[in-house]
């Protein structure tokens, strides 16, 4: 498959804190580094951040690109930029595997079946997943995502970063982790690996070449029917070229885009902008 088959985008990323007194320091991990892979390309990565800091990088456990840093003196704000250039490519199509082969990938797949706090299910969800199962993985996969999809209602805060798929689906409402971590609670109770993807979504599909549009970050789920296959259960979408992967994990836990501490009593507040280019 060529790129003219795809798309490609920049992405900018920038958070800033500002603290009402100075931060002694502050510690800080970033993943917001698009990856290389088999559905797209990161041509152009950096990340650039205010007050300058030495950068080290590494991979954790899940495969994620970090970049970690410290300030070691005290600042009233910090801004943090990471940018990339990326070619993407719709995915290939999904495997319809057997039960029996998704059981003889699960024996090395355990990270990938076990539960975090925010997507362990109560006895609802798992009666719910157990109804929604057939006896093909890919079809109640696809059942699962479809649920998950009409199951919530896409609304801005009235969820954070903490709220877990049972709390999300008795309110019936929240944003892209929510519906990641329902479909993730059901996907995992029936038996089909899966994962937690991180990243960025470009919203228009008639994106005109060269428009800057405001986006946010993004996030789905990866399932095990054979092969990994990608679905957006926020929008009912497989995932394809409007879809930028940064991380993987077992929940948005795993795959924060900043993470850190400070060291001082000042409070702080965070503001967060995604901006999102199609260029070809």
């Amino acid at each position: 498959m060529s790129r003219a088959d795809g798309w490609r985008l920049r992405v900018t990323h920038e958070t800033r804190f500002e603290y009402d007194a100075p931060a002694r320091a502050s510690y800080n991990e970033l993943r917001l580094t698009p990856r290389t892979e088999a559905r797209q390309t990161a041509l152009e990565t950096k990340i650039v951040t205010l007050p300058t800091a030495p950068q080290y990088t590494y991979l954790d456990y899940w495969g994620t690109n970090v970049v970690a840093f410290n300030v070691d003196r005290a600042h009233e704000k910090l801004s943090i930029v990471g940018s990339g250039l990326i070619d993407t490519q719709q995915a290939e199509d999904p495997e319809n595997g057997t039960w029996s082969e998704v059981e003889d990938a699960s024996l090395t797949m355990a990270d990938q079946l076990s539960h975090k706090l925010y997507t362990a299910p109560n006895a609802e969800l798992i009666d719910l997943a157990a109804s929604l199962r057939t006896d093909r993985p890919l079809e109640t996969a696809a059942r699962i995502f479809e649920h998950t999809h009409n199951s919530l209602n896409y609304v801005r805060g009235v969820t954070t970063v903490h709220t877990s798929a049972n709390e999300a689906f008795a309110d019936g409402g929240g944003v892209c982790q929510d519906f990641a971590h329902l479909a993730l609670a059901m996907t995992k109770t029936v038996g089909l690996p899966s994962r937690y993807v991180s990243g960025y979504l470009h919203p228009d599909p008639d994106a005109s070449i060269g428009e800057e549009i405001t986006g946010e970050s993004h996030a789905w789920v990866e399932v095990w029917t054979g092969k990994w296959w990608g679905f957006d259960p926020t929008n009912a979408i497989p995932v394809g070229e409007r879809h930028v992967a940064v991380g993987r994990g077992r929940d948005y836990s795993d795959v924060p885009p900043v993470k850190g501490i400070y060291a001082g009593n000042a409070v702080h507040s965070m503001r967060a902008t995604v901006r999102i280019t199609r260029t070809h």
